[in-house]
């Protein structure tokens, strides 16, 4: 397997498939999650000629179980040290939630600052900023993501399965079929991680505020969410993120789940391919 070590010790994970000339496509993939969740992905833009890469954040997947830096500007070092690693340029980063934070603050302090950055993409992602405050009274009450780590200390099998198999896929929708397979492959990558890096990664995901981040970004920026994604409100990330990007693209998908990266494959992937080569 492959690694990149830190500065500070952590050792990442990544995968790297493809004709190493060409186009690179990198993944950033949510809490709690690791690089699996991109495999959909990563076999389509294969097939369309790509280079396809994604790594494992500090803490989750096969990357090291480090008790610090669960943060999200050690989560945007840690992508850094990984593209500088492959020398990589004119890339497109693609991230999912709490990927998608990781993705903006990349592009905003070192990828568009080094030149190694074409586009991104963001896909029911965390940004601007998800906790309510007097800044953003739309946002989420602090309580929630309270609620959220007293479940994952009490029994973090239970509040992984809680989540996989209602909200996060939408199963919990009436008329919706949950897919027992992808319930239990969202688990597996839950539980690979470390318990202390989801528990810290709530704070990331939730109060880190990247207003700046999303101002900074000057690359065309595709913002895809659905109107039914029930971990991430929409009207509080993906209209703020293209309110706030200076090119960016909004795509609103009726009746769309937070995880529909897996549930609408066949749709989410052929547009951001349109994207790319837009």
């Amino acid at each position: 397997m492959a690694f990149v070590t830190t500065d500070d010790g952590a050792e990442i994970y990544y995968k790297d498939w493809g004709n190493p000339d060409a186009q690179p496509i990198v993944f950033h993939h949510g809490w709690p999650l690791s690089s699996d969740d991109w495999d959909a992905q990563m076999l389509y833009f294969l097939a369309e000629g790509f280079r396809v890469i994604a790594s494992d954040r500090r803490g989750h997947g096969r990357s090291s179980q480090i008790g610090t830096g669960h943060d999200m500007d050690h989560y945007a070092s840690d992508v850094s040290a990984v593209v500088e690693h492959l020398d990589l340029h004119d890339a497109v980063h693609v991230g999912h939630s709490t990927g998608g934070g990781q993705v903006a603050r990349y592009v905003a302090e070192y990828g568009q600052p080094q030149g190694r950055v074409a586009k991104a993409v963001l896909v029911s992602a965390v940004p601007p900023l998800m906790v309510k405050t007097d800044a953003n009274p739309e946002g989420t009450d602090i309580s929630v993501f309270d609620g959220f780590r007293q479940a994952l200390a009490a029994n973090r099998a239970e509040f992984f399965q809680a989540v996989a198999s209602g909200p996060f896929y939408g199963f919990n929708r009436d008329g919706v079929t949950p897919s027992e397979p992808v319930i239990a492959n969202w688990w597996r990558q839950g539980m690979t991680g470390s318990a202390v890096a989801h528990l810290e990664g709530i704070k990331a995901f939730s109060e880190t505020d990247q207003t700046e981040d999303l101002r900074a970004i000057t690359v065309p920026v595709l913002v895809l969410q659905g109107d039914d994604d029930q971990v991430v409100p929409y009207q509080d990330a993906a209209l703020k993120q293209a309110e706030l990007l200076s090119d960016a693209t909004l795509k609103i998908y009726e009746g769309y789940p937070h995880g529909m990266l897996t549930t609408h494959a066949d749709v989410i992937n052929a547009d951001i391919l349109a994207f790319i080569r837009g």
